[in-house]
């Protein structure tokens, strides 16, 4: 069964970084798209990120041009760069994986953007 942990979440100030990781228990770039979502209170979950087995990459809604997904097929691991964080990217962020008749989630990270 996969299993997909998050990690890198925490407090940052505005203007600041994380990175992100999400350790998949299998093999899963042959197949399939990763992907980050976040969810914020009160908020639907939203997509942010997608890397697809071909390494195609596409980003959704405010994290464009500052946030960037990458994976390590080595380590079985994606990640998330995220620069210049607003308090508007406060939110539980959780690691995906979609393939042919599976989806399954992380428990979620959570990232605080606070002065």
């Amino acid at each position: 069964q996969l299993q997909l942990v998050e990690s890198g979440g925490g407090l940052v100030q505005p203007g600041g970084s994380l990175r992100l990781s999400c350790i998949a228990s299998g093999t899963i770039f042959s197949t399939g798209f990763m992907e980050w979502y976040r969810q914020a209170p009160g908020k639907q979950r939203e997509l942010v990120a997608r890397i697809t087995s071909g390494g195609i990459i596409n980003y959704a809604g405010s994290g464009k041009g500052r946030f960037t997904i990458s994976r390590d097929e080595a380590k079985n691991t994606v990640y998330l760069q995220m620069n210049s964080l607003k308090p508007e990217d406060t939110a539980v962020y959780y690691c995906s994986y979609l393939g042919p008749g599976l989806r399954t989630w992380g428990q979620g990270t959570q990232v605080t953007v606070s002065s």
